[in-house]
């Protein structure tokens, strides 16, 4: 059953309440994309290319990184600044702050010092933005959207939900001067049930993967104050 952002942010209340914290789901939503992908596809020799947000979306590629560090050249293109981090996406930033290259993104000038090389296979992870997003989409996260779509790269992968994409009704996110932007993915890994917004997205719903992260399942979502 598809689920809206406001259920799932009730279901990890609920994990909270269980004894599941917010860091441990965290921790399990990277390990389970990074596990996902070490599965299916070919990663080693590839570059992995994070493409980070100051959110919650951005503390689970932050986790990403850490366990792809383990085994290829990382790189994190973070679209936002340390100060704005909190919590759990903080904690997980100063985790491989001394172990991962961290460039910081915060306008298209800083783009263009940064070059692909055309002998390397990239893996790029879209952690821009997940369920959050219900806002005019602005820069530096509309830099990250655009330089996503605009590179070639063996695989694409968007966390929970493609940045740009409403994880309730399906729409794409706009910019102040109306113009659709969304990151286009090859692969949706999205946690606990698919949300409601990639449901309504045929184009999209058979990209999807939804992975497990350890949220306790005897609360049915019928159960929840939003009905879908």
């Amino acid at each position: 059953m598809a689920i809206t952002s406001q259920q799932m942010k009730e279901l990890e209340d609920y994990a909270e309440k269980k004894g599941i914290s917010k860091f441990e789901l965290m921790e399990n939503s990277g390990k389970a994309v990074f596990e996902l992908i070490s599965k299916e596809h070919d990663f080693l020799g590839k570059h992995i290319i994070i493409f980070a947000g100051h959110g919650n979306n951005g503390g689970d590629g932050f986790v990403i990184a850490r366990y792809f560090a383990e085994f290829c050249n990382v790189l994190v293109l973070f679209f936002g600044k340390e100060e704005k981090l909190k919590d759990e996406a903080r904690k997980n930033y100063l985790k491989i702050k001394d172990n991962v290259t961290i460039f910081e993104v915060e306008t298209s000038n800083d783009l263009k010092c940064f070059k692909l090389q055309n002998n390397i296979d990239y893996i790029f992870i879209d952690a821009l933005l997940g369920t959050g997003i219900k806002i005019e989409l602005r820069e530096p996260l509309l830099f990250g959207i655009n330089y996503f779509n605009e590179c070639e790269a063996y695989l694409k992968v968007a966390i929970d939900v493609p940045s740009g994409v409403n994880p309730d009704t399906g729409e794409s996110g706009s910019d102040k001067e109306g113009q659709i932007h969304e990151c286009n993915v090859d692969l949706i890994v999205t946690f606990h049930n698919i949300k409601l917004g990639l449901e309504k997205r045929g184009d999209l719903k058979e990209q999807v993967r939804v992975v497990d992260i350890g949220i306790p399942v005897e609360k049915p979502i019928s159960e929840l104050r939003i009905k879908v």
